[in-house]
């Protein structure tokens, strides 16, 4: 873990609860700054803060308003709300909106340091994973914030249609890196949940010890150091989504309970009796392969066909290798932005690179790729010697098989894919519209109106778009 991944801000308006918290944290290693007010904290975020501990009561900017603008601001940081006694149902509400937990005043030092390590585990886990794309990508290249044409990726977006807007629960397959967390929001924000909460946990992150309490919770005196109840991530997602990030590393005492509750809805925090009812969506994500986890007994097989009543399957890059130059533009367009640089495009030995690379690291590693190489270049084109040594070396290679994420549609010619970065989007561009056409007038037996109108574009548009495709009788 990088110094920077380290980084804490506390807030706080009681120079002595900063100072102890300060110190605890500064002997596990992490690199602190205090600040007295929220305005003060606001002003020592960046992007090298991994995580904030806040007050909710502070003069200038209370905790509630800083964790807003900070959010809004920083994505990735992980906020951690320190509430005083009578104030839990504030702080719950929080957590519904983003923040990462809360910790009630009084607490043992050992329970702050398990909420800071869970914090910052949780951080440099988003740091790897493929960032959520800002702005709009034109339809014709992707949905759902995936970039992309390829087969196996259209076959997502339509499983995401039809299964989004359901209660039923969904088990994403992929390796890391294919962004199965973008798929998982997606279901979420296009269901009729989308204005509960969704609530993510990442099983690897948390220790085994405590991942019941996560889950279902606690009640009071449920264990040394408990001085209040707090309810777990099943209690905040109630109504909404919750979504189970790498499920195959719950350990298996853990799946039986998780078992009861996909089956009878209900369950009882540590330590207490109350029997507890929620009305919860279930996404489940894993990198690995759990039939094969439960022929080994790592992982319960009930459990399994519990969770994989609609399975989404992300495919790996290297297995939509024609998706590189989108998402590579993709990225440019990003990285340029938020490094503030103006580099236009790659030179064909560069893009012949990236496409002979394997990418076992997948988008994610595609996405740190061209960040690096964005950042550190010298000219406004990336050359094949801007690239990392191992993906550069390859500019060289033999050059692969011709590339096509699809079979060309009927009547179409095939001819060999451009290089350059802009002639493959603009073929891959005139792909996906020439389908979507033929597709259309074949549903509305040619009739040119009804297909412009299933299309969205005017009968006009439609025509003229035919003939740049030469997609009409005679052509």
């Amino acid at each position: 873990m990088s110094a920077s991944h380290r980084r804490v801000v506390i807030a706080d308006d009681e120079p002595s609860l900063r100072k102890v918290i300060s110190s605890l944290l500064r002997r596990e290693g992490y690199e602190v700054l205090e600040a007295r007010d929220g305005e003060e904290a606001l002003s020592l975020l960046s992007s090298e803060v991994a995580v904030l501990i806040s007050d909710l009561r502070m003069p200038k900017l209370d905790g509630m308003q800083l964790f807003r603008r900070a959010i809004a601001e920083y994505p990735d940081l992980k906020v951690i709300l320190f509430t005083a006694y009578g104030r839990i149902t504030e702080s719950v509400e929080a957590v519904k909106l983003g923040a990462f937990d809360f910790v009630e005043k009084g607490t043992d030092n050992e329970h702050i340091l398990q909420a800071v390590r869970k914090a910052v585990a949780s951080y440099e886990l988003d740091q790897r994973a493929p960032r959520r794309p800002v702005g709009l990508i034109p339809p014709q290249l992707g949905r759902y914030g995936l970039v992309g044409t390829a087969p196996a990726l259209q076959k997502v977006f339509s499983l995401i249609d039809k299964v989004a807007d359901t209660p039923s629960t969904v088990l994403i397959i992929g390796e890391s890196g294919t962004g199965k967390e973008l798929v998982a929001r997606a279901l979420h924000e296009h269901s009729g949940r989308k204005n509960e909460s969704f609530i993510r946990i990442n099983c690897a992150a948390i220790p085994r010890t405590l991942m019941e309490s996560e889950l279902f919770g606690y009640d009071k005196g449920a264990f040394t150091g408990a001085v209040s109840a707090k309810p777990g991530r099943f209690e905040l997602a109630d109504r909404g989504t919750l979504f189970l990030d790498e499920i195959g590393e719950l350990a298996v005492e853990m799946q039986v309970k998780l078992l009861r509750v996909l089956q009878e809805s209900e369950f009882e925090r540590v330590g207490g009796i109350r029997t507890l009812r929620v009305d919860v969506r279930v996404i489940a994500a894993t990198n690995r392969d759990l039939v094969k986890e439960a022929a080994a007994g790592n992982f319960r097989e009930e459990l399994y066909y519990r969770l994989n009543v609609v399975p989404i399957q992300l495919p790996p890059l290297r297995e939509r290798v024609a998706d590189i130059p989108l998402l590579v533009s993709h990225f440019l367009t990003r990285f340029n932005e938020r490094l503030r640089k103006s580099v236009s495009g790659l030179t064909d030995e560069a893009m012949a690179a990236l496409l002979r690379y394997p990418f076992p690291g997948n988008i994610r590693e595609l996405e740190n790729v061209i960040e690096r190489t964005v950042l550190l270049a010298e000219g406004p084109v990336i050359e094949a010697r801007d690239l990392p040594p191992n993906v550069a070396q390859l500019s060289s290679a033999p050059p692969p098989p011709p590339l096509r994420s699809q079979a060309l549609p009927l009547g179409s010619s095939s001819r060999p894919l451009a290089t350059s970065l802009k002639d493959i989007v603009r073929q891959e561009t005139e792909r996906v519209e020439r389908e979507m056409i033929q597709r259309a007038l074949s549903d509305t037996q040619g009739n040119v109106t009804q297909a412009a109108k299933q299309l969205g574009i005017s009968r006009k548009s439609l025509q003229i778009k035919m003939k740049e495709l030469k997609l009409r009788e005679g052509d």
